[in-house]
């Protein structure tokens, strides 16, 4: 708004400014969206298992009791978790949850916590690529609509340090704008980072010399954020049946664990 006052172009400024929050907004929303039927497929079955071992499990392990039966290693291991969680001892991975909650909060408030943090999500198995290329579109975003809107590249820099949402990125980009500062490329600084895609830095090389940054930089955004909401989609159907998987893994080993004594018994009265 500021940038928009000093040019006398305050209109053209805030309507920008309106589409890349409708934009960040509408990617946000595709990924929370995404991931809300796999994650109450994940609760229902978690919440599935812990009943069955809670109240199904006691009732067979006292039928096994009673007839003296060589409980397999499976079943076994079905009985002892049943007493933990009828037990005290159920607060101790609770306590655990809780105090690791605690300690990961205020851990990512530090500078050198919330660096191997923000570190781990941008190289983590499956989701780090996800993670940098929605960074990418943040940023390209962000930087394209800024400089189109006639702020300087060196502020620009700055209010995209501090919205992109991930500090190893953040510090990309100030250690691009003091290679600037010295009269370096922006392409080349980013590049010297290893930290955004190749194709981007490319793009954004060839802004450099036609002179059009800003909209390559927005067409280096729209291609991430497609890439963003592609991958969004290619990984809810890879969850799906994942889920189902996992929830058929836990009902069906409770069963498989409950009923394999059974067989026993009826192999020793034959």
């Amino acid at each position: 708004m500021e940038a928009g006052e000093t040019g006398g172009v305050l209109d053209e400024v805030l309507n920008r400014l309106s589409k890349l929050l409708e934009d960040i907004a509408r990617l946000r929303n595709q990924i929370k969206s995404a991931m809300t039927y796999p994650v109450a497929v994940f609760l229902i079955a978690l919440a599935v298992f812990i009943g069955m071992t809670l109240f199904l499990v006691p009732v067979f392990a006292g039928i096994f009791e009673s007839l003296g039966v060589q409980l397999p290693w499976l079943t076994q291991a079905l009985v002892d978790l049943s007493k933990i969680l009828r037990s005290w001892r159920v607060l101790i991975p609770i306590t655990f949850c809780v105090v690791a909650s605690i300690v990961y909060q205020r851990a990512y408030k530090t500078p050198k916590g919330r660096r191997l943090i923000d570190r781990f999500f941008l190289e983590m198995p499956l989701l780090g690529e996800l993670n940098r290329k929605s960074a990418t579109a943040r940023f390209c975003r962000v930087f394209g609509t800024l400089t189109r809107s006639g702020v300087p590249i060196l502020n620009t820099l700055d209010i995209v340090g501090d919205t992109i949402g991930n500090q190893i990125l953040a510090d990309a980009v100030n250690n691009t704008k003091k290679d600037i500062q010295e009269g370096g490329m922006m392409s080349l600084a980013l590049q010297k980072e290893k930290i955004f895609p190749a194709l981007a830095i490319q793009m954004i090389s060839v802004g450099e010399e036609t002179g059009e940054l800003d909209s390559m930089v927005l067409k280096v955004a729209d291609f991430y954020e497609d890439e963003v909401e592609q991958a969004v989609k290619g990984l809810t159907s890879l969850i799906e049946p994942l889920m189902i998987c996992v929830v058929a893994v836990m009902v069906g080993g409770i069963l498989v664990a409950m009923y394999l004594p059974l067989l026993t018994v009826f192999n020793e009265l034959g």
